[in-house]
């Protein structure tokens, strides 16, 4: 790439139980981003140090040792640690970066203090797509359908045997704070409930419970910043009880995708509805991916969650529903760094001092 392509810092990895998957996607987005863009990959490890990487394509290890001072004077340069020699000045930054420490606010908050461009959501809307109990709130202040839930903290353990009855069988229980289906249960008796509850606990603080739903599994694209809008829905067929973390990831998996999604015009529509309201509820922008729930027999749409930072593995469904909506792959990736870059025009000219 010449001097005059943006150069675009990758920020992959991460502190989280899904490291591996963020590995996989950033592969997968910096080849889209090549053609057009510098891509500057910078590995955030397990134990949360930077690598910045030599080659373009993110590699599971390996680099040297970066960081990003929280200064807005800086430029937004990547210094060597600990010496703090600039080893790189990127344009924009791109966090492809799953769970915890990563799509929760938190890398979020000092890409914002260095005062740098960057792709997707900012602090709050990062922090409420992650933890499903603000997310929640925020979706039923909007109006949103969702599924009847409860949220448990460890305190709250000895009254959690009477959720069976309260809501029903069968039950997800769900880590607040983690994606790709880790820690997720599904429960089928009272039973099985303490074991399920033990496995969510062992990854947060906090825990949902959800009525299970006889329903379709769908997920909705949204792209923009105050213009937001939605691409064609796809459904999901999980090759077992429920679209876990294997159903996802693993190579064995027969989880069959279904892009757009088989359903009427009526309810296509509603979806995408939907996906823009569940987009603004949580102020996203930039981009995220909306699941929601196609109740059997009644045909009800139902929004189960929202993900700021969605897969975006060659196979992911954020990038194959905008295809199916007309937007290729290197297209979508630019349009993400310009509106990263948009938004962060917009909050610059921002007044921060008052006078009359």
């Amino acid at each position: 790439m010449g001097s005059q392509a943006t150069k675009v810092a990758l920020l992959f990895g991460g502190r989280s139980g899904e490291h591996e998957v963020s590995v996989r996607s950033a592969v997968s987005v910096a080849e889209g981003l090549a053609p057009r863009h510098d891509v500057l990959p910078v590995l955030v490890d397990p134990a949360g140090r930077w690598w910045l990487q030599d080659s373009s394509t993110p590699a599971p290890e390996g680099g040297r040792p970066v960081f990003l001072a929280p200064h807005p004077g800086d430029g937004g340069a990547l210094r060597l640690f600990p010496g703090g020699e600039v080893a790189a000045r990127p344009d924009v930054y791109f966090p492809v970066l799953h769970g915890p420490y990563g799509e929760d606010g938190t890398v979020q908050g000092l890409l914002e203090l260095a005062a740098v461009p960057y792709v997707g959501s900012g602090v709050a809307a990062s922090a409420a797509g992650m933890d499903k109990e603000l997310m929640k709130a925020l979706f039923a202040a909007a109006g949103i359908p969702q599924t009847p839930h409860r949220v448990l903290r460890r305190a709250d353990l000895p009254r959690a045997g009477g959720l069976a009855a309260e809501l029903g069988l069968p039950l997800f229980v769900k880590p607040a704070n983690l994606g790709s289906s880790v820690g997720v249960s599904k429960v089928k008796t009272a039973a099985e409930l303490p074991a399920a509850l033990d496995a969510a606990f062992a990854y947060d603080l906090k825990v949902v419970v959800e009525k299970g739903v006889d329903a379709r599994e769908m997920e909705v694209s949204v792209l923009g910043n105050e213009d937001a809008r939605a691409s064609l829905p796809g459904e999901i067929l999980p090759d077992r009880e429920f679209y876990d973390y294997d159903s996802k990831y693993s190579a064995e998996s027969r989880t069959e995708l279904r892009i757009p999604a088989p359903v009427d015009p009526a309810t296509t529509q509603e979806i995408r509805d939907l996906g823009v309201r569940a987009f603004r509820a949580v102020d996203a922008c930039g981009y995220a991916r909306v699941d929601v729930l196609v109740e059997r027999g009644s045909g009800r749409v139902l929004v189960n969650e929202i993900n700021t930072i969605p897969g975006f593995t060659s196979i992911s469904m954020f990038p194959k529903m905008w295809e199916a909506t007309g937007l290729l792959y290197p297209d979508l990736l630019s349009r993400l760094v310009e509106l990263g870059r948009e938004r962060h025009a917009q909050r610059a000219a921002l007044r921060t001092n008052y006078s009359k």
